[in-house]
């Protein structure tokens, strides 16, 4: 019996991974849960479940819960994130959490000695090379989760990297990919968040429609699979069951496909190094649509640009480009800025940012300059919509 913390119990992937330690009661046990302020659902997940240990983001609701659930120890706050992480109880955490606040929990779960299921890639966005270090030293488990990492960890395999020519990472394109500029630069968040193929948290919907998170994923699998940033390479494929390609040096090149279900991931990184039988219906060639493939369009999309720049750079700058980014996404989905808006205001950061870009020699210090960048961003963001507004006056 494989015991499980979940941290984002109450987002995409964390309601997807209590529902596949449903389908095998024999083999997952879930001992804690993190969730932030989504009680309704938390209430359900813990009636259902019965873990030891709940961290939810404020005292009172912790206080109101330990009154409802009395076999259930309840904490808050970001020292609870952590309580969850480390807990004693757990063989394997889920990290589940969105943005770079997953950060410090993963790696207190690392030191801890638990294997991670990883979702949240800012974790390697952020420090990646310092994060592996302690996956390294604690010899500990880090499965991907997400769809594209979880394809190549599964068609890597056993073979060694010296034999891989190319990853090949597939993007959707998401809902704008055969937007013109003009019109994208008039989407509104609703627009954004119809996302054509996958059901996913707001942020990351917002990430993928501006393939930003193509971009945080080429950093990710720089970080997992040791390799060069100019031997990953970004390819659309609008019906998203081809998940990742490796290419080999022999010529080959290998694909991991599966229904556009991040359940199957999950599954993969719970299980692993066995496979279970799914109780989720398989991908039926017959019924498939034709497969389809395409260049991005990195000047419709910037994004992509953007962390690959991040990524050469090396240092804060990956820091740096994914807290200006959560910055300026935050301000998209609360309607104050435009999707333009988002790239703009990570470009003029990563421009300020590069005049005293330091490498990165600490935990502590990618979580400041994750801190400081956010200030730089706010700041960029605020001359980028005044700019707007004048334009908009002028007109």
């Amino acid at each position: 019996m494989k015991r499980v913390a979940v941290l984002g119990s109450t987002g995409s992937i964390g309601t997807s991974t209590l529902s596949i330690v449903e389908s095998f009661p024999d083999r997952f046990q879930i001992v804690a849960l993190a969730a932030g302020r989504n009680l309704e659902l938390l209430r359900s997940q813990v009636a259902r479940h019965k873990p030891l240990l709940v961290s939810v983001a404020r005292a009172d609701d912790a206080k109101t819960l330990a009154r409802e659930f009395g076999h259930t120890r309840f904490v808050d706050g970001l020292d609870g994130l952590e309580e969850v992480a480390c807990f004693e109880a757990a063989h394997m955490i889920v990290s589940a959490l969105v943005g770079s606040i997953g950060l410090a929990p993963t790696v207190a779960a690392i030191r801890a000695g638990k294997d991670i299921a990883l979702a949240n890639k800012e974790t390697l966005v952020v420090a990646g090379g310092l994060v592996m270090a302690e996956v390294e030293q604690a010899g500990i488990k880090l499965l991907p989760v997400d769809s594209e990492h979880a394809a190549l960890h599964q068609v890597l395999g056993t073979a060694p990297i010296d034999s891989v020519t190319r990853l090949i990472l597939t993007a959707s394109g998401g809902p704008f990919r055969t937007w013109q500029p003009s019109r994208i630069a008039e989407a509104n968040v609703a627009d954004a968040l119809a996302h054509p193929t996958w059901e996913m948290g707001p942020k990351i919907t917002i990430d993928s429609a501006t393939m930003m998170n193509k971009g945080l994923e080429i950093i990710e699998a720089h970080h997992l699979f040791t390799v060069p940033e100019n031997l990953i390479e970004v390819v659309v494929h609008p019906e998203s069951l081809i998940h990742s390609i490796v290419e080999f040096v022999d010529g080959a090149l290998i694909a991991q496909m599966a229904p556009n279900d991040m359940r199957f991931p999950i599954l993969h990184a719970l299980s692993w190094p066995d496979r279970l039988p799914s109780r989720m219906p398989g991908l039926d060639l017959l019924a498939a649509p034709p497969m389809t493939f395409e260049s991005p369009d990195e000047e419709r999309f910037p994004s992509l640009r953007l962390a690959r720049e991040a990524l050469r750079a090396g240092g804060e700058m990956p820091a740096v480009l994914n807290a200006a980014n959560e910055v300026a996404v935050a301000s998209f989905l609360d309607g104050i800025s435009s999707l333009p808006s988002i790239a703009a205001t990570v470009e003029a950061t990563l421009e300020r940012w590069s005049e005293h870009n330091s490498p990165l020699a600490s935990i502590e210090q990618a979580l400041t300059a994750d801190r400081e960048a956010r200030d730089v961003a706010s700041e960029e963001l605020r001359k980028y919509l005044d700019t707007e507004v004048g334009s908009e006056s002028r007109c």
